[in-house]
């Protein structure tokens, strides 16, 4: 993978020396025909998409990508938009204002849905998932999975950059979760995953509220209520390189108190008769 990443780089390298902003639009028609589309939220990663979408275009088995932006200061969707001239299948939501990542994967969810994508893989933009990894959890999904997690905390999985601090309230919050929830799933807040497109439509993403990390414990929370085969395969997360951490100590404090309301919903026990 490290000769893709270094290609990815080298592409990155020439893209930005012969960018021309331009005004954004949203690319919004399916122009593929590829059953598996990532969606990628983005904040100021104009560092980081050029390698990303590369890095996912140049795997083995062909994927599209939907760039989910909040309207980064940084550009990041104007360079998207660029690149949606180079690589077909590739698609921009643009949205007005920061709006959450919970609102932005409901929206990128959506659009897949709504356009017959089989599989819909999520992941973050700043390569601290392995890129390469989408290969593993959409054969688990093919296989029979309805939703694959990249676990990083399943036995084989690990985090690398990570100081014990920052592991420490990870652990916590994840225990913290699967207490609440009554779960199996040792990494409920992980960001790394693929669904099946029948797996979101028995989750119904109308009724999913929650914003930040709690959206993740919700999205398998709700798959678990509803019986779905769920599986964890280990990996590496990697601390991002460029750019900064979107998750600060007041996400944190709201997250814990978004849990208690999740697990005490009576709502999510009725939507999973």
């Amino acid at each position: 993978m490290s000769i893709q990443i270094n290609a990815a780089k080298k592409v990155a390298c020439k893209l930005k020396t012969s960018f021309q902003v331009t005004k954004p639009s949203l690319q919004l028609i399916r122009t593929s025909i590829n059953d598996c589309i990532v969606v990628v939220p983005t904040y100021n990663e104009k560092d980081n998409i050029i390698p990303m979408v590369t890095a996912l275009k140049q795997l083995p088995i062909p994927v599209d990508i939907l760039v989910v932006d909040d309207n980064s200061p940084d550009g990041t969707a104007e360079i998207v938009q660029k690149l949606i001239e180079r690589y077909k299948g590739l698609y921009l939501i643009k949205r007005p204002k920061k709006k959450g990542l919970g609102s932005a994967y409901k929206d990128g969810f959506g659009f897949a849905v709504r356009n017959g994508w089989k599989y819909i893989c999520q992941m973050d933009a700043d390569f601290s998932h392995e890129p390469a990894d989408v290969c593993r959890l959409l054969a688990a999904c093919r296989e029979g999975a309805d939703v694959a997690i990249g676990s990083r905390y399943k036995r084989g999985g690990k985090i690398e950059g990570w100081p014990l601090k920052r592991w420490l309230i990870s652990r916590t919050a994840n225990l913290y979760a699967q207490i609440l929830t009554r779960s199996r799933i040792k990494d409920l807040t992980g960001g790394f995953k693929c669904f099946t497109r029948g797996a979101l439509e028995k989750i119904n993403l109308n009724h999913v509220n929650s914003e930040g990390y709690v959206f993740q414990v919700e999205m398998n929370y709700r798959a678990a209520k509803q019986g779905l085969r769920i599986e964890r395969l280990p990996i590496c997360f990697t601390d991002r390189i460029r750019g900064f951490s979107k998750l600060g100590k007041d996400e944190a404090i709201n997250g814990a108190k978004q849990l208690l309301k999740l697990v005490f919903n009576k709502n999510i026990h009725k939507d999973s008769k």
